[in-house]
């Protein structure tokens, strides 16, 4: 855990939010400037700051990235219309927040390219 990392403190739950998932490897929160009908951000329980760093040990932490992200939007009702999964890596990429995290984003129709 990095001591400044919001997505940390999230984790350990010294800072709030809106958390729809909890399990020893994965957290999903509602994200707080939503794009869409459904904005969930899914974290590593362990702090990896961007998809840049991951290592061939790191296979299991995507996967369960991508199944969570499918079981929530099955549940959220998005699955079968379609959704996004977004993954920003650095300052050109969108990377506001240095910990790594998967963006479900569904509900509405997806326009391409993106900003």
């Amino acid at each position: 855990m990095s001591d400044e990392c919001i997505f940390c403190k999230i984790v350990s739950g010294d800072l709030p939010a809106s958390v729809v998932y909890r399990d020893d490897q994965v957290v999903a929160f509602e994200d707080i400037k939503p794009i869409a009908p459904v904005h969930l951000l899914i974290i590593p329980t362990r702090h990896i700051p961007s998809v840049r760093e991951l290592t061939d040990d790191d296979r299991q932490v995507v996967n369960t990235l991508v199944e969570t992200a499918n079981r929530l939007a099955r549940e959220r009702g998005i699955h079968d219309e379609g959704f996004r999964l977004n993954i920003n890596a650095g300052p050109n990429g969108g990377q506001t927040v240095y910990h790594l995290h998967l963006h479900l984003i569904g509900g509405r129709f997806m326009t391409w390219p993106p900003g």
